[in-house]
């Protein structure tokens, strides 16, 4: 699949604590081309986990629009919504996520029969997505028989299994020393690109956000651009 196309228009979320309002992403106007890679960097706080967690549609945006394509997503049904996230984005968080008592072949399998593909096809794409990861020998352990990074690369795996067309990261070396950051974060940037998705990367490194074309700060609710 190639990469979709991202269009928000005047995005806003906005949360009450108490009697107050706390406005995190203020009107913000945004488009990705298929397949473009950005970093979203910016401090602890700033809303970079809110965006993504808008355009991954595991949130509800206050006030404006999120189009993957021509799809205006929030406005479709819970379970269209559901479908489409299965089928189109792939999610990478700081923490891996994946159920403890699956092996690693199972953990990745889950996006496949959750759009209904029978085991034999599942298993298999999974294997091979646990290959590209270098874990084609691990496929049979559990995520507590695994270091930190290889917990993280299953999960990535998981991410691409159904060969998304956007591909939402969030901290997702945030967890791991760094030599094995390094690692994962070259792996996903490798991989992505052999699938052509759109990337979209939140993180607090300025190293890692610098190997990226764009770069945009989440700053008072509102993005900046950083020229390379």
């Amino acid at each position: 699949m190639s990469g979709v196309r991202v269009d928000l228009k005047a995005l806003t979320k906005s949360y009450l604590k108490g009697e107050a309002r706390i406005d995190v992403l203020r009107g913000i106007d945004l488009s990705l081309a298929p397949g473009e890679r950005v970093a979203v960097v910016g401090p602890s706080g700033s809303g970079k986990s809110t965006f993504l967690h808008l355009l991954g549609m595991l949130d509800h945006p206050t006030f404006g629009s999120v189009f993957l394509d021509d799809v205006d997503v929030h406005t479709v049904p819970e379970r269209e919504r559901n479908r489409l996230r299965n089928r189109s984005v792939g999610l990478v968080f700081q923490a891996h996520n994946l159920l403890l008592e699956h092996d690693a072949l199972n953990n990745v399998m889950i996006p496949c029969r959750l759009a209904g593909a029978k085991a034999a096809l599942a298993a298999a794409r999974a294997r091979a997505l646990l290959r590209a990861v270098g874990l084609g020998e691990r496929i049979t352990h559990k995520p507590g028989e695994l270091s930190g990074g290889e917990q993280q690369r299953v999960a990535l795996a998981r991410a691409l299994v159904m060969g998304p067309g956007l591909v939402l990261a969030d901290e997702p070396t945030g967890n791991l020393d760094p030599h094995t950051a390094d690692g994962v974060f070259d792996l996903l940037l490798r991989l992505n690109a052999q699938l052509g998705s759109t990337l979209v990367v939140a993180t607090h490194s300025e190293a890692l956000a610098s190997r990226f074309p764009r770069r945009l700060v989440l700053d008072d609710g509102h993005f900046r651009e950083v020229q390379a």
